[in-house]
């Protein structure tokens, strides 16, 4: 079992910035591929970025490639979503996932955080 806890968070201006969290525990001896999605009022979750457990490989959605930045921190068993440029659209809760198997479908991850609130203002 693994835990996914996010944080980082809240409101900010168009065009600010703000980095996502998301801290995992418990089986941290597996490497996991993680990924970042999310979900806006009235939408469905939308897959946003993706990396593999090896860091090799790394998805986008189009809509925030040039604009989001995924990485990991091993040592502290931490993957970030840097968003820089931020858009209204943007807005949306914010989840963490990590899985076996690298994929853009959310059905197919396994562990997810409880999610975290950016608000991007006009």
């Amino acid at each position: 079992q693994v835990q996914l806890v996010e944080s980082g968070g809240g409101l900010v201006q168009t065009g600010g910035s703000l980095r996502l969290s998301c801290a995992a525990s418990g089986r941290t001896d597996v490497t996991y591929n993680m990924a970042w999605f999310r979900q806006a009022p009235g939408k469905e979750r939308e897959f946003v970025a993706a990396i593999s457990w090896n860091d090799f490989i790394i998805y986008y959605t189009n809509s925030v490639k040039g604009r989001f930045t995924i990485s990991r921190d091993r040592g502290k068993n931490t993957v970030y979503l840097q968003m820089n440029s931020l858009k209204f659209e943007d807005t949306a809760v914010y989840y963490c996932a990590a899985n076996p198997v690298l994929s853009r479908r959310d059905v197919e991850y396994a562990y997810w955080g409880q999610g975290t609130q950016v608000t991007v203002s006009l």
